[in-house]
């Protein structure tokens, strides 16, 4: 089936190089967001390809097509995907807002952020080379020691399907850039893009088994792959919920894991901002970019109390002029939901926050020009307490609550009153209090004056329920490394712990 011009593929398993039908041949519809539409449809992985998946991972790595190769090497490779990345960016961009209800600008820009991943872990991988044996100096000249980094050896990567191909580059190209075989398995929800992928990978004659896809169901196929004897590494991102599964599995055979698990941050703002029209902004983008379906989305609004009435009147204004239409439309900024069920789960929580004496202060519908598709207008809610279910749990849809605070005390307790701790935003101009405020939030990630920015050269993850270890910049690769500590006696004399034999 076509649509706006742009076919959707009927992909196959991407295993070994080849495209493969799974085993108990089940596929998946592909439901457009935008209109309720079956548009396609996606293989069904099950435990049965997991296996071959990961023998055609291990015969990867034992080959010296891709296991003996140098960071040089393997810095092509991630540099040709980057280029046909950006060869089929306008196809993908659509492919990925059909998928995922994702606007096509935030689509297209997505795709610059992929190629870019890539591009950056091709040069982390060649300076690999110069520091995968790193001499280490001793207090004993009687010994030499060095370093070693190796491959870790197969990985599994279990990505979401908020940012379908991003989540899955920010495995994928450190991964490889590590000289790891990979298998990905990204969200039921979302598969178009990853499969696409898979194409990619072919076309630029990535050694067979260095990157193996098997898109399905979690149960059916992320789980067998958390609890494979033979996957080396499990890197998660996803609900809170699904990361203590993927690591129970993994703790049964001591299998390290890398989560990250959402959050529920705090973008506190101060009544020395020098623009209210900037900070609504940075508020408007921190919660309804992607419609909320972001993992660091600022979704409390923290203000402080003598500005708070001008705030959100300006909020408000701001929020009115939100389009909000099919993702393809121009100048679209706020598409649907992903699924029925997230959806029905996002109306939901604005439910549930009424119920609880909350204010509904804008939103908290459908948009009436839209009859069809998942679509859940940008929503405000007041007169919050800390003990509401809108205030605790991670919504993942555009809703904003908000709370007031008189004294900087007050806000970092208000911040830091949360079982998460993935990001954490402050709108101030004073230097000094943002910096207290960087030393005080209980966070992995901290924005100054802004919200959302991610660079690809930063680490990513948080602390708290949002999981441990991250992604991104030189961490991201130090992930799917193996140190080796290799020490040698050089003297030519013996060791003498033990009395000789021959002495006595």
């Amino acid at each position: 089936m076509a649509i706006h011009n742009v076919p959707i593929p009927s992909r196959q398993l991407y295993i070994d190089g080849e495209w493969r039908e799974p085993v108990k041949k089940k596929r998946i519809p592909i439901i457009n967001p935008a209109t309720e539409d079956i548009i396609g449809d996606f293989p069904a992985a099950t435990a049965e390809d997991v296996d071959i998946a990961v023998e055609a991972a291990r015969r990867a790595l034992a080959r010296d097509d891709w296991g003996s190769t140098t960071g040089e090497q393997r810095a092509k490779y991630l540099r040709a995907i980057a280029a046909k990345v950006l060869e089929r960016k306008s196809e993908l961009a659509i492919l990925e807002s059909l998928d995922c209800g994702k606007t096509l600008f935030e689509s297209a820009a997505d795709l610059d952020d992929v190629a870019a991943c890539f591009e950056y872990y091709a040069d982390l991988a060649e300076a690999l080379d110069l520091k995968r044996k790193t001499p280490v100096d001793l207090h004993l000249d009687s010994f030499k020691s060095y370093v070693l980094r190796e491959p870790l050896g197969v990985v599994g990567l279990i990505t979401p399907w908020n940012y379908p191909l991003l989540m899955a580059t920010w495995k994928v190209a450190p991964a490889l850039a590590a000289g790891c075989a990979a298998i990905l398995k990204p969200s039921e929800l979302a598969s178009i893009t990853c499969l696409e992928l898979g194409e990619i990978c072919r076309e630029v004659g990535l050694p067979p088994g260095a990157l193996n896809i098997l898109t399905g169901l979690g149960p059916e196929a992320g789980a067998p792959l958390s609890s494979h004897p033979h996957v080396d590494k499990i890197s998660f991102t996803g609900s809170a919920a699904t990361g203590a599964k993927v690591m129970t599995a993994a703790a049964q055979l001591v299998k390290p894991v890398t989560l990250e698990l959402g959050g529920k941050s705090p973008i506190v703002v101060f009544d020395d901002i020098d623009n209210l029209d900037i900070a609504v902004e940075w508020t408007l983008f921190g919660c309804f970019a992607n419609a909320g379906q972001v993992c660091t989305a600022t979704s409390r609004l923290i203000i402080q109390e003598s500005i708070a009435s001008a705030f959100l009147d300006r909020l408000i204004l701001w929020t009115k002029n939100i389009k909000i239409s099919d993702p393809l439309e121009e100048d679209c900024k706020l598409g649907p939901i992903v699924s029925s069920a997230q959806y029905e789960k996002v109306m939901k929580f604005i439910s549930n926050a009424k119920n609880e004496g909350a204010t509904i202060l804008y939103g908290g519908e459908r948009p009436q020009h839209l009859k069809k598709g998942y679509y859940v207008q940008p929503t405000i809610i007041t007169d919050v307490n800390t003990s509401m279910e809108i205030w605790k749990e991670e919504v993942f849809g555009p809703v904003l609550c908000v709370r007031t605070f008189k004294t900087e005390q007050e806000a970092i307790e208000l911040a830091n009153d949360t079982e998460y701790g993935l990001a954490s935003a402050i709108m101030s101009k004073d230097a000094g209090r943002c910096e207290r405020f960087t030393k005080a939030f209980q966070t992995g990630i901290i924005w100054i004056n802004c919200s959302q920015p991610s660079f690809c050269q930063l680490p990513f993850g948080g602390k708290k329920r949002s999981g441990f270890g991250r992604d991104l910049g030189e961490m991201g690769l130090e992930k799917y490394l193996n140190i080796k500590q290799v020490t040698e006696y050089t003297c030519d004399d013996a060791w003498a712990f033990y009395k000789s034999p021959s002495k006595n």
